[in-house]
């Protein structure tokens, strides 16, 4: 007679924990998105065309591929200042000054009038990249209602991802009006965002009674003896190695060389692992506020290894693409639940500037090296190592989620209706 009642109550919570979240996103976290968009949006103008306006002041391909690495190196050399001036002025003018510094870099970009002046200009829009990249995650950490982080920044993700595949497209017709004229478009584009923010965005800094006084900048020594925060680290460094650096440079090689397809095929993998990272993103942020950091961390990180893996595996175009896009749905699986689970540990009423910054060098180191050591793998032994040791090393971080204990801290459920 009470088995009916009591099973239908468990049923009712556990619904009550997937339900997703009914509040609305804060009129800041909105400002935070139009600005994440325009971003996006101008990056995606020039990422096309950079390399080929390189090449207009007489330099070889290695040369054009130095000027894109130089905006990444110099991302990494200044991430740990870009830390501290966070936590000396806060976030919001490291944010907007950074903007203002990639815009003015960029427009030089533009009217530069050899390879040299190209090569400074590009390095120093790394300098205001990392600034404002670290300062908008601080700002997402800091704004995010902590019952809808994994909502936030499954949200903030989506508009990078929306920004970044109009951004070529629009780039590609502007390139038609000449080489340089994408550059100015992205200048354009960021000195709108940092009016945005500038404007637009709360003045108030919020901390942890809302009116009482500043609780000191989480140190980075102090976030080393957070296991979340090591595990976020290792699948930082992880996902920058497979995402942001194999993915962009070895699988297009491999498409070509291995699965003898023309270039467009690289473009296919891309545009593929964009639309599963799109659709994991539609749902994955809400379930890391519903079930938790960890299964969705290791969710992803399994999704994105295996994949990554069986890419290395492939023979034919078909099952190629299919693996790029699993490696998309991976990956827009364990992006929201990561930062979700870098803002529980900083919490909202704290600069999390130097962390932060950590954080995203251990991307950038993966994204550096990760491309080196695939490309010497797949000269010596083959590209089925190059891609089974980037695949290995997504499991090796998701072994450490599953040791990780779960930072999500749930708030109590609420009478089933």
């Amino acid at each position: 007679m009470t088995a009916t009642p009591r099973t239908g109550g468990a049923t009712a919570r556990i619904l009550a924990r997937l339900r997703p979240p009914r509040e609305r996103l804060p009129r800041d976290i909105k400002v935070m998105l139009a600005a994440a968009f325009l971003i996006a949006l101008g990056f995606g103008l020039v990422a096309p065309v950079l390399p080929q306006f390189a090449t207009t002041f007489d330099v070889g391909a290695t040369a054009a591929a130095v000027i894109v690495s130089i905006f990444a190196f110099m991302r990494l050399v200044f991430a740990p200042a870009g830390g501290v001036l966070i936590a000396r002025l806060g976030e919001r003018p490291v944010y907007v000054g950074g903007l203002l510094i990639v815009a003015a870099s960029t427009a030089a970009c533009a009217f530069a009038q050899d390879y040299w002046q190209l090569l400074v200009f590009r390095g120093l829009g790394g300098v205001g990249s990392v600034m404002f990249t670290v300062a908008s995650m601080a700002l997402v950490i800091r704004l995010a209602p902590p019952e809808s982080r994994g909502r936030v920044s499954g949200a903030y993700a989506s508009a990078f991802l929306i920004g970044n595949v109009a951004g070529p497209i629009v780039g590609g017709l502007l390139a038609g009006f000449g080489l340089r004229v994408p550059f100015l478009a992205y200048a354009a584009a960021l000195v709108l965002a940092a009016v945005v923010v500038q404007t637009q965005l709360s003045h108030q800094r919020r901390s942890a009674d809302d009116g009482g006084p500043a609780i000191p900048a989480m140190l980075f020594s102090e976030g080393l003896r957070i296991p979340a925060y090591r595990s976020a680290l290792l699948s930082s460094f992880a996902n920058g190695w497979a995402t942001f650096g194999v993915r962009m440079a070895t699988v297009p090689l491999f498409a070509v060389a291995a699965l003898g397809a023309g270039p467009e095929s690289a473009g296919l993998a891309l545009a593929v692992f964009a639309a599963g990272n799109a659709a994991a993103l539609t749902f994955s942020g809400r379930l890391a506020d519903s079930l938790g950091r960890r299964p969705m961390m290791v969710a992803g990180l399994l999704v994105a290894g295996l994949s990554t893996a069986g890419i290395g595996l492939t023979s034919g175009l078909g099952w190629f693409l299919a693996a790029s896009a699993v490696a998309g749905i991976g990956s827009g699986l364990l992006g929201p639940a990561q930062q979700a689970a870098l803002a529980d540990v900083i919490g909202n009423g704290r600069s999390g500037g130097r962390v932060l910054a950590a954080y995203q060098m251990t991307a950038d180191i993966g994204a550096i090296a990760g491309p080196v050591l695939a490309g010497i793998l797949a000269d010596k032994l083959g590209y089925g190592w190059a891609f089974g040791i980037t695949g290995g090393i997504l499991l090796l971080a998701a072994a450490a989620w599953t040791a990780t204990p779960e930072t999500l801290v749930r708030r109590p459920a609420g009478p089933a209706q």
